[in-house]
């Protein structure tokens, strides 16, 4: 897209310019479809309300664990890290742009997103780790000590942060790109990882009546988390690609705010799916209320 045409329509109270509160749409051609904008900052507020403790409450129940813990807790812990503290940065956000325009707070707030649009490099690190434990279950026999899982999170995070802090100093258009070819390899990767996962569990019990519960609860699991990713992921994988053939009015101000919020929210359906999973408290083990049972137990 033609970036001086887009600088001609920015408003005179944008963060470039530095005068004045901001408005709710970034742009001044959008300030007519105000709509996409008014959507993207419900999302942010739901993950500041849910996403933020429900991501805390993932890292607590992670880091309590110690016989049944999983080889995907890692990768699970560090996910709920970067979610909760992208959730943590409505509150900064919403006031540098309606009442500070700090443009330092401005560089901040590029971070955030840089390592929010990287995040799923560790929902592809999960995928892959259950993809292995499935379908090649004596390769993963050999690989389950955990210090392979702690030298590709810390790679992942060399990756974030380098992609974070390119956007973050040279801007959204350097990144585009970036982002592009990577939402494309993590969505394919893990469509492919989930449904080999499927397909494994389905033909195990071809012939046979009932499904083991254990199965049954994996099975049921992958899936969920299938649609979780064709759910948040899915637009942009969609749409992006073709972003040099939409007018700069439907990118800005609708196709990319919506495409980011749907992303945006996966930051709250990522640990509520976890929790879901979760076994009770020992502090509630006793409470009748079938509101403390998941839904995903069998």
């Amino acid at each position: 897209m033609n970036t001086s045409v887009i600088n001609s329509s920015l408003p005179l109270n944008h963060p470039s310019s530095g005068s004045g509160p901001l408005p709710w749409y970034e742009f001044d051609l959008c300030k007519d479809t105000p709509h996409a904008f008014v959507f993207c900052y419900l999302i942010k507020v739901f993950n500041l309300v849910v996403g933020f403790p429900a991501n805390i409450m993932v890292m607590w129940q992670v880091a309590r664990k110690k016989s049944d813990s999983s080889t995907s807790d890692i990768f699970i812990f560090n996910l709920a890290i970067v979610d909760a503290y992208f959730c943590l940065m409505t509150p900064i956000e919403l006031l540098n742009r309606l009442l500070l325009n700090n443009k330092h707070i401005w560089y901040f707030q590029r971070f955030a997103y840089g390592i929010k649009d990287t995040t799923p490099l560790f929902l592809t690190c999960i995928c892959l780790d259950r993809y292995i434990a499935v379908v090649h279950p004596i390769v993963f026999t050999g690989i389950r000590d955990n210090k392979i899982r702690v030298a590709l999170s810390i790679l992942v995070w060399g990756l974030m942060l380098s992609c974070a802090l390119c956007k973050s100093v040279v801007g959204e258009d350097s990144t585009i790109n970036i982002f592009t070819g990577l939402i494309l390899t993590a969505f394919t990767i893990m469509v492919f990882c989930n449904l080999s996962i499927i397909w494994i569990l389905r033909k195990s019990v071809m012939g046979k009546e009932k499904m083991h519960p254990m199965k049954k609860k994996a099975f049921r699991t992958v899936v969920i988390t299938l649609a979780i990713i064709v759910f948040n992921y899915l637009p942009p994988v969609a749409l992006f690609p073709f972003a040099e053939y939409y007018s700069i009015l439907e990118f800005k101000c609708h196709i990319s705010v919506i495409v980011f919020s749907f992303m945006d929210l996966s930051s709250s359906i990522e640990p509520l799916l976890y929790m879901s999973k979760m076994e009770r408290p020992s502090c509630l083990a006793n409470l009748p209320c079938s509101c403390c049972q998941s839904p995903f137990k069998e």
